[in-house]
């Protein structure tokens, strides 16, 4: 049976319990232990499927079709453990469990509340899977004291009374913020949030102190002493220069350390941190730069795109050159305004929904394929490369996507994109209308593609002839339109199994011209690097001798 760690955050948002939590499953990794990490969302909302880019930041697609929160992007990226559709779940999610059974009549007419009975489907979406790994993490979004919080505090405390003596602990993430003014760091906001912890029946084992000056040991000391925890329990966390640098410095501060000690495993296996090793040298020791346009709509928030950036992060450590990504928005490059990708060793446009900004993101395909710059469509990137060549190469001036009509409420486009109406999953077949509600209803998860043998995408998967991606969309470019585009020259080198889905679509004349429906990103890992990004840095360092 698996021990837990429950990673809770306090003081303020944003502190970083993300990227502890898949530091330290990667540390546990590194000595030997099994991990699966989970998120558990205060927010109302069933996922994040439906919220804004703007709102929430990227939605992390998993395997098995569930849109989730971007941290468990980090906790694949970190620990290689590919995330299910049980590791994620919401006060939403959790709330619409509990109706939908008390209107089947399962409570047998009792009066519904959140004890017990929200607190019990938490506890047990808690216990999936919990024979499978030594460890399972579950970091709780938001900040202690926040009200929306309080059901899934009450379902831990319950949890961790219920289970045998030492088989959970609790780590807290807090701030330790600086006054400049007086020099000092300050321990009392720590101090009240352990605090508003213990009033809730929850009292935490490992403190993770966030701090931008060095933690003297006498504040350490003090803090162990008014919050009830052992000195050495009490772990250090500094801004890193990469988020990579996490689990070795987490090593070096003593978190892994310290949580095999509240478990009171002793002695611990020696961990094994050549891997992390090598990473950071990859990052330390680059050989060159190339500078990376990331042509997009939601370029304002960063974490929009954050395992775009990611992705060519570890495609940037394949081939031991740093990537400088800068971010341009869509929407100025629309007119005469495609002279600012000059400079730039290659493109990449992301996906996204809606019209706007995309006039720019087909300027940034044409660009790319008349001046002979690495492009890298996907998803929307990939449509609007079609809808470029439609418009430019094969004689469909008018060319469009239904989306945008749809959206416009009229008929203006030829739609090589249309609105994906059936498709196969597994054994079934999948039915979509316009009409139907958002959430949750695209193509999502997992799906293999079949590539022509021969093409660039299979020479880019090893001479593969086939590759399975992830997907998020409802829309995808219309088959009955590949004879004139491949007649124009744009060549259709993937396709769905069943041969009527476009994959892949590359120019055969052009150094490196590739869109895929799905996001590779998805599943890319400093230490396993996604092979189209891989691929695409490449061909950006051979642009980059090249002007």
């Amino acid at each position: 049976m698996a021990r837990y760690i429950f990673i809770t955050g306090g003081v303020v948002s944003s502190l970083g319990k993300g990227l502890a939590s898949a530091a330290l499953g990667a540390l546990l990794q590194a000595r030997g232990f099994t991990v699966r990490l989970r998120k558990l969302d205060p927010y109302l909302n069933v996922d994040p499927g439906t919220m804004s880019p703007f709102e929430h930041g990227e939605v992390f697609v998993t395997d098995d079709g569930a849109e989730t929160d971007l941290d468990l992007g980090h906790y694949e990226r970190f620990t290689g453990v590919a995330a299910r559709r049980t590791d994620s779940v919401s006060s939403g999610r959790i709330y619409s469990n509990v109706l939908e059974k008390e209107r089947r009549g399962e409570y047998l007419g009792k009066t519904i509340q959140v004890i017990p009975h929200v607190t019990n489907e938490i506890k047990d979406f808690l216990a999936v899977g919990e024979d499978e790994v030594d460890f399972m993490l579950c970091e709780i979004g938001g900040t202690v004291g926040d009200i929306e919080g309080l059901p899934f505090f009450e379902a831990i405390r319950q949890f961790t009374h219920e289970r045998p003596r030492g088989q959970c602990i609790l780590m807290h993430l807090t701030l330790l913020p600086y006054l400049a003014a007086s020099g000092e760091l300050k321990t009392k906001p720590t101090q009240h949030s352990v605090k508003e912890l213990q009033s809730i029946g929850l009292a935490p084992d490992v403190l993770v102190c966030r701090s931008e000056q060095p933690i003297p040991e006498k504040e350490r000391a003090k803090i162990a002493l008014f919050c009830n925890v052992r000195p050495d329990a009490v772990i250090p966390a500094y801004d890193l220069k990469t988020i990579y640098e996490a689990p070795l410095a987490y090593h070096r501060a003593g978190l892994d350390r310290a949580v095999l000690d509240a478990f009171q495993i002793s002695p611990a296996p020696r961990p094994d941190l050549s891997k992390w090793e090598d990473v950071m040298d990859r990052l330390d020791h680059a050989e060159g730069e190339v500078r990376i346009a990331i042509v997009g709509k939601y370029t304002q928030l960063e974490d929009a795109y954050k395992s775009i950036a990611e992705a060519l992060t570890h495609g940037g450590m394949a081939n031991r050159v740093r990537v400088k990504a800068d971010w341009v928005d869509s929407e100025q490059l629309e007119g005469e305004g495609a002279h600012r990708l000059d400079g730039y060793h290659g493109i990449i446009v992301p996906g996204g929904f809606g019209e706007r900004g995309t006039e720019g993101m087909i300027a940034a395909a044409k660009y790319a394929r008349e001046k002979n710059v690495p492009y890298l469509g996907i998803c929307l990137g990939m449509q609007m490369a079609v809808i470029e060549a439609a418009r430019n190469l094969a004689d469909m001036p008018d060319a469009g996507s239904e989306e945008f009509d749809h959206e416009a409420g009229k008929t203006r486009f030829t739609p090589v994109v249309y609105h994906l109406k059936e498709w196969v999953q597994g054994n079934y077949t999948v039915q979509r209308k316009v009409g139907d509600d958002k959430g949750g209803t695209m193509r999502l998860g997992a799906y293999t593609a079949m590539l022509a043998e021969g093409s660039k995408i299979s020479e880019i998967y090893g001479g593969a002839t086939e590759m399975e991606d992830r997907h998020r969309h409802r829309y995808e470019v219309d088959a009955k339109y590949r004879e004139a585009l491949e007649k124009a020259g744009l060549t259709f080198s993937g396709m769905s199994p069943d041969g009527k889905l476009p994959e892949v679509i590359e120019y055969a004349d052009h150094p490196w011209f590739i869109g895929v429906q799905s996001h590779p990103e998805l599943k890319s890992k400093p230490f396993d690097p996604a092979p189209l990004f891989a691929g695409f840095v490449r061909a950006a360092m051979q642009e980059g001798r090249l002007v």
